[in-house]
């Protein structure tokens, strides 16, 4: 059932209805919170759920990713928006890179000044050792 959102003109508080589409425009509203039916219909955002299939679908272009690799500001904008869509919260550590890479950091950098984000704490010469 869509949701409708309304402010009343009498209160100016803001609140949802539920009706359905055969409901809307003929069923009278009134504010939730005084009962006034001197309401405005708001127009709300309008939000698209999209399947994870669907994100990575759009990645699959060509000129998705161009160019990300020299402009950390769109690499990291690129990256805040998937994980956003994609519902899922990485952490601190995430957000730590990604405020990096918005202000300009280089990758090569971030991994240089938190090298504990790196994954297994070794670096390229503990490896040679071994």
């Amino acid at each position: 059932m869509p949701t409708y959102e309304y402010r009343c003109l009498v209160c100016n508080r803001r609140f949802d209805i539920f009706m359905t589409y055969s409901e809307y425009g003929t069923k009278p509203v009134s504010c939730t919170h005084c009962g006034s039916t001197n309401v405005q219909r708001l127009i709300s955002r309008v939000r698209f759920a999209r399947s994870e299939e669907g994100l990575l679908e759009d990645l699959d272009s060509p000129d998705a990713l161009a160019g990300l690799e020299e402009n950390p500001r769109e690499l990291g904008r690129v990256m805040r928006k998937l994980s956003k869509e994609a519902g899922e919260d990485l952490g601190p550590e995430f957000d730590e890179v990604i405020g990096r890479l918005e202000a300009g950091q280089s990758p090569e950098e971030i991994e240089r000044e938190i090298p504990e984000l790196g994954g297994s704490g070794l670096d390229d010469n503990d490896l040679l050792d071994e």
